[in-house]
């Protein structure tokens, strides 16, 4: 494997559930039946957002990789859109890999898993439960959604967004229909969302116009009635055998960086290491372009040394 390869890029599909899930398949030249990375996003996130600079990254030091967009978001199919069903979600990633075994030019018995944010956290799930899986690397993950979200929103905030929670399940009782609330918001004195951080809202509207146009701010509110729930304990304990990265962002206030690395303690195997990127926040590994390359590459040197 050589840095620095060309590659190329195609749309793919495959079903998930009886959904079609589309993905991005990058694929290095020259390299015969190459290990393979999974990817896939956060909290609403589309395959365009973010992901395809670590894809990028990956194929050009000779690593296949599938970037999926999950059911119900982006130019996948399925409903209720912008429904974000955590276990679905880690089904998704399970039936890319089983997609790729019926390929024939990569090597599905070394297959690595990557994910950003709320996939970070699915990555080691999947991690400590599909055989398949040879390694893993986790981006800022969510690990506990209750103890992040009970710190992001504060006690009020914590009150309305249970408030909303509560009103959209009774609606959801008597009509069958979703509600639905925002990703973020500019206000959240006034306006419920499940990440409460203007900051936040403005980088991804910055995505959105400059690289993922598909992009929604919004999710069901039934999302984030999952996402109270969602915690990567007890399966992080189980990752006795499998390298694990953790790439965590130092002074990170979205995911909180402190549970992160508290999570990471808790990982067995010795075949384990934690990044920290110094002065970034949650947010740099999303608009700086620089840091985001640098940080793809680490993870690159991590699938090809365990791959």
């Amino acid at each position: 494997m050589t840095d620095g390869g060309s590659f190329t890029r195609d749309t793919v599909e495959f079903t998930s559930a009886g959904d079609t899930i589309e993905a991005y398949f990058y694929l290095p030249d020259g390299v015969e039946r190459p290990p393979v990375v999974v990817l896939a996003g956060g909290w609403c996130y589309v395959k365009e957002l973010v992901q395809p600079l670590y894809a990028e990254a990956f194929a050009a030091i000779g690593l296949a990789a599938l970037l999926i967009d999950y059911r119900r978001l982006g130019t996948s199919g399925g409903e209720p859109r912008q429904h974000l069903d955590p276990h679905d979600q880690i089904e998704d990633y399970r039936n890319a890999i089983s997609y790729l075994e019926t390929r024939p030019d990569v090597d599905a018995a070394r297959v690595g898993a990557w994910g950003i944010s709320y996939s970070g956290g699915h990555v080691l799930i999947l991690g400590a439960t599909d055989p398949r899986v040879r390694c893993v690397v986790s981006i800022v993950p969510v690990v506990d959604g209750l103890r992040t979200l009970r710190r992001a929103h504060g006690t009020l905030g914590m009150r309305r967004l249970e408030e909303a929670i509560a009103a959209a399940r009774r609606k959801l009782f008597v009509t069958g229909e979703h509600s639905h609330i925002p990703h973020g918001t500019r206000t959240p004195e006034t306006e419920v969302s499940t990440w409460p951080f203007p900051a936040s809202r403005d980088t991804f509207e910055w995505l959105q116009q400059n690289r993922a146009p598909n992009y929604q701010n919004r999710a069901t509110v039934a999302s984030t009635e999952m996402l109270l729930a969602y915690s990567v304990y007890p399966f992080v304990e189980r990752l006795v055998d499998v390298p694990t990265m953790m790439v965590v962002a130092e002074g990170d206030d979205h995911t909180m960086w402190d549970l992160e690395i508290e999570a990471y303690g808790a990982i067995p195997t010795p075949k384990k290491h934690l990044e920290v990127v110094p002065r970034s926040g949650h947010l740099g590994l999303y608009r700086d372009e620089a840091k985001v390359r640098e940080v793809a590459g680490a993870c690159g040197e991590w699938f090809r040394r365990w791959l």
